[in-house]
């Protein structure tokens, strides 16, 4: 790990623009690849802090601040400190505003400088996006050729390129959302992509059916009930769930659940998703049936796919860790290598 520090110069700002173009998804990849198994010994992160800052005066819904925080252990070998702030505020659709704003943080660990102010809103979609295709280069199938987006919101285009990105066969991308304006628009957009050519992009009318021939489905949702159901994964599908952060949140099924094997990004997971947490009080699985996590699987310590029939799955709520890995690479690339 390169130490990156100029203790004349103040600390720089990474906006959304420059976070985009030195964070491209082939590049993220592939530094999570090589830095997850090398950097998250030396790297402590606690769970999310949640804080209730304050409730809607038009509903019950409340606003929330998130921080996550992470820092090495091992300044020589990995010299970063850095926190994710995040504003949580559902009612800003009234006022066409984003409900969620973030911000991350990066300071040296060796001295404290603060290095690097950057917009935490783009690190986060790229960051998941990223998590979710690496973990797809070990779970899903390597031909697959039919992906399947559920959900139409800021995740989808993102986790779209990114599974793009990792298996280049794909083909046929169908976009499912409860809103099909929404859909309209994404496909649209993609139309207009360069690079896109050899990739059709449709509306998904009809979610079981779409579920039924995906090879990949990837959801990212805010769903309090389930939308995948287990029965309707085809023999050698992967799905990949990334909307569930909390217990009341759930993208699919026990059935879904128990019937492939089952991988988490962390072990904040099992406290957090919805789709585990109830399926761990519901009894119909337990805790020591997820089969690894993305950090023994870039190891080499847990097999992913086994065979082209398996179902597999993933769950990931997020990581401090893969924040700060991400900053790290945006940071050194903005402000050079010594």
């Amino acid at each position: 790990m390169a130490t990156v520090i100029n203790p004349s110069a103040g600390p720089i700002f990474i906006d959304a623009t420059t976070t985009q173009s030195v964070l491209p998804y082939t590049s993220l990849i592939n530094h999570l690849q090589t830095s997850i198994p090398t950097t998250t010994s030396v790297i402590q992160s606690p769970i999310r802090h949640s804080h209730q800052t304050s409730s809607s005066s038009s509903s019950n819904i409340t606003n929330n601040l998130l921080l996550m925080p992470a820092w090495s252990e091992s300044p020589t070998t990995f010299p970063y400190i850095g926190v994710k702030l995040v504003t949580v505020h559902p009612d800003n659709s009234a006022l066409n505003l984003p409900g969620v704003h973030a911000s991350y943080l990066i300071f040296n660990s060796v001295t404290g400088q603060p290095l690097a102010s950057m917009d935490g809103t783009e690190l986060t979609v790229r960051r998941t996006a990223c998590v979710s295709a690496l973990a797809s280069h070990y779970l899903s199938n390597v031909h697959s050729k039919v992906l399947l987006m559920v959900g139409a919101g800021s995740m989808a285009p993102h986790l779209i390129k990114a599974h793009l990105t990792i298996r280049p066969e794909i083909n046929y991308v169908m976009i499912w959302n409860r809103n099909v304006g929404r859909c309209d628009n994404l496909v649209e957009n993609f139309g207009k992509e360069s690079g896109m050519d050899g990739v059709r992009f449709e509306v998904c009318q009809d979610l079981e059916s779409g579920v039924r021939i995906a090879d990949i489905v990837s959801c990212a949702t805010n769903s309090e009930t389930p939308l995948v159901m287990g029965e309707w994964l085809k023999a050698g599908a992967h799905l990949d769930l990334v909307g569930s952060y909390k217990p009341s949140m759930r993208e699919c099924d026990d059935e879904a659940m128990t019937r492939g094997r089952v991988f988490v990004d962390n072990e904040h997971a099992m406290v957090e998703a919805g789709e585990l947490v109830g399926a761990f009080e519901r009894g119909v699985m337990k805790t020591d049936e997820i089969e690894g996590d993305l950090v023994e699987l870039t190891k080499g310590e847990k097999i992913g796919r086994r065979d082209d029939k398996e179902i597999t799955l993933f769950v990931s709520v997020g990581s401090a860790v893969v924040d700060l890995l991400s900053a790290q690479l945006a940071y050194e690339t903005v402000a050079g290598k010594p």
